[in-house]
């Protein structure tokens, strides 16, 4: 657990990084699962998955599995994928078209809203109602084709995106189609992959051809309550001959999702962590549907995209093996340069001192 004084808040011109053993030590997972991941809103889907009645998508939130699926009246659930008989997976793979759930362990039957229809022989069990039992529900919620969930007390998923879509207007949101799906495993915490996605402080020593693409000494950082937005103009067209001229877009929001915008692309991450030092990270890209290059575009983006991811995972899993070494002692950030890096970690500490408050309170560690 981290220390009182490490749980404080640090104004930016003074702070430090957050200590190895957040990175390093199994504790810090279980912290994370509860403290950050149980309590705030997750990318989960797109709503292209889920467009007709019975579409559905399983996915997991903080150890919770859940079955999205659109109902018969349109309306889209986050249900908990967990049988209330004991335990079993009502759906295992995503799918089109379902009328019902059927628990793969013993059979009970679920309506698309969730509501038990049948208990195969429970017809002798004293004081039992097949209509007074309901998975529970995650909330939900669609934003431009996205479809974040969350399991506990999250503030409104408007207020988390406030003003992204704003800000983006010359990027076609509504008009973006999903392509494919590109996934990385990295030997490293779930937060040092994040840390390094926040600050543009590394440019010029780990990405060559993204430095040239981008204009380094005119790279900004801005912060808001629930994300933060790195942007630069984009310098030279001539650099990789795949973007017309504009500016890239990085977008941050709490605590594992990123939105990556060039022209005529979108990029969507989501940053899962699979133990103290490994984490997954999922790479969606969409195009704009009318764009007649797509396809052009879409191989040269990608070709791209995974050489500088290539470069940040090698740096990402060195920076864990020094986290993990004894030898690191948390080093003062760049006010400049790292100020995403410190909105993040004070978005930790905030969640850290919550949960040791709610702890406290019920007496549970």
């Amino acid at each position: 657990m981290m220390t009182e004084a490490e749980l404080a808040p640090q104004p930016l011109d003074t702070a430090t990084a957050l200590p190895a053993h957040c990175y390093v030590d199994p504790v810090a997972v279980e912290l994370d699962r509860i403290a950050v991941f149980a309590r705030s809103w997750q990318l989960v889907a797109r709503a292209d998955a889920l467009s007709g009645a019975g579409d559905h998508v399983v996915c997991e939130i903080a150890g919770v599995p859940l079955l999205l699926v659109r109902g018969a009246d349109g309306t889209l659930r986050a249900l908990h994928n967990v049988c209330r008989h004991r335990a079993g997976p009502l759906a295992s793979c995503d799918g089109r078209g379902a009328r019902r759930f059927a628990c793969r362990y013993h059979g009970w039957t679920y309506a698309l809203d969730g509501r038990l229809l049948s208990a195969p022989e429970m017809a002798d069990a004293a004081d039992f109602d097949v209509a007074k039992v309901r998975l529970p529900e995650a909330q939900v919620g669609e934003w431009h084709g996205l479809v974040f969930a969350a399991l506990g007390n999250v503030p409104p998923l408007v207020e988390v995106l406030d003003g992204i879509a704003e800000r983006c207007a010359a990027h076609p949101l509504g008009n973006y189609v999903f392509a494919n799906r590109i996934s990385y495993d990295i030997a490293c915490n779930w937060k040092a992959y994040v840390d390094n996605f926040l600050e543009g402080y590394h440019l010029p020593h780990v990405h060559p051809e993204l430095n040239r693409l981008l204009d380094y000494r005119s790279y900004v950082t801005e912060t808001r309550r629930w994300h933060s937005l790195q942007y630069s103009p984009i310098e030279d067209r001539a650099t990789t001959g795949i973007y017309a001229g504009g500016e890239a877009l990085y977008w941050y929001v709490w605590p594992n999702t990123m939105l990556n915008m060039l022209p005529g692309r979108l990029q969507t991450n989501r940053v899962l962590p699979l133990d103290a030092e490994r984490c997954r990270v999922e790479f969606d890209y969409y195009y704009a549907a009318d764009d007649p290059t797509r396809d052009a575009l879409r191989a040269a983006d990608q070709a791209f995209s995974d050489t500088v991811q290539h470069e940040d995972i090698a740096i990402c899993e060195q920076v864990q093996r020094g986290l993990a070494s004894g030898s690191y002692v948390a080093g003062r950030l760049n006010p400049r340069r790292e100020s995403g890096v410190h909105h993040f970690h004070e978005m930790l500490r905030a969640a850290y001192r919550a949960q040791r408050t709610a702890s406290a309170e019920t007496g549970v560690a």
